[in-house]
């Protein structure tokens, strides 16, 4: 199968703020350029577009109704996911070791790997995580 994910539209309440913040907890870039969107190239098929729009609710990321956000959860490597991780520490950002425990302080180990969560300052859900190498 050939299909990719290409880019996808993140809401935000400040789409330059929210695009700062993911790259500068990812260690990328935003793409220069005063568009619509204020984008990040994840890498050499994906950018997240950061965008001034609000949700249906009337703001970003996180629902106060539902207790529902928008879920972005990447694959890393093991030095990207120290760097990562070390990134959200010094910030002192809350993470957790799930969905719904996400400011408990811990990682998983889920599929022999570790794993955490953290809230973007809008609310959006991120998610990393590792798959140990099967040597294939």
């Amino acid at each position: 199968m050939t299909i990719r994910l290409d880019h996808t539209i993140v809401p935000a309440k400040d789409k330059e703020a929210s695009a700062r913040f993911f790259a500068d907890i990812f260690g990328l870039e935003v793409k220069p350029g005063n568009g619509y969107f204020a984008q990040v190239q994840v890498n050499d098929a994906l950018t997240l577009d950061f965008s001034d729009e609000p949700e249906d609710w009337g703001g970003p990321g996180f629902d106060p109704r539902t207790g529902n956000s928008h879920h972005y959860a990447f694959h890393v490597s093991d030095a990207e996911f120290d760097a990562i991780f070390a990134r959200i520490k010094l910030r002192g950002i809350p993470y957790g070791s799930g969905p719904g425990h996400h400011d408990d302080g811990k990682i998983n180990r889920r599929r022999g790997g570790r794993g955490l969560y953290f809230e973007d300052p809008y609310g959006h859900l991120m998610e990393i995580m590792t798959v140990p190498e099967t040597g294939t």
